[in-house]
């Protein structure tokens, strides 16, 4: 039996994508997560707070189960970071109230 590996590693030669974080430009990898893109190259608060106690939240599991991770893509509410690969041009809005995210 031949295996694949499910996981394919981010080369360093790969072309950057461009997406916009509330607005601001930023150049990240090819084939990552919405939510490593946001970890790994933004310095940015709390993407949300809790709706119950407003403390702050960020992607906890990074496998699609807490929903901690969620943001507005391209006008689409409740996307999960996590699950999104990055694409040229992307719309991430962080700032949209937890209700229509």
């Amino acid at each position: 039996m031949t295996c694949s590996p499910a996981f394919q590693p981010v080369a360093p030669g790969d072309t950057p994508v461009l997406l916009y974080v509330n607005g601001t430009p930023l150049h990240v990898p090819a084939r990552i997560s919405v939510a490593a893109a946001l970890l790994a190259y933004i310095d940015a608060p709390p993407w949300h707070r809790s709706a119950v106690s407003h403390r702050p939240r960020a992607p906890y599991c990074l496998m699609g189960a807490c929903f901690e991770c969620v943001a507005r893509i391209d006008g689409e509410p409740g996307r999960r970071t996590c699950l999104t690969s990055v694409r040229d041009g992307m719309q991430v809005d962080l700032g949209a109230p937890h209700e229509t995210r």
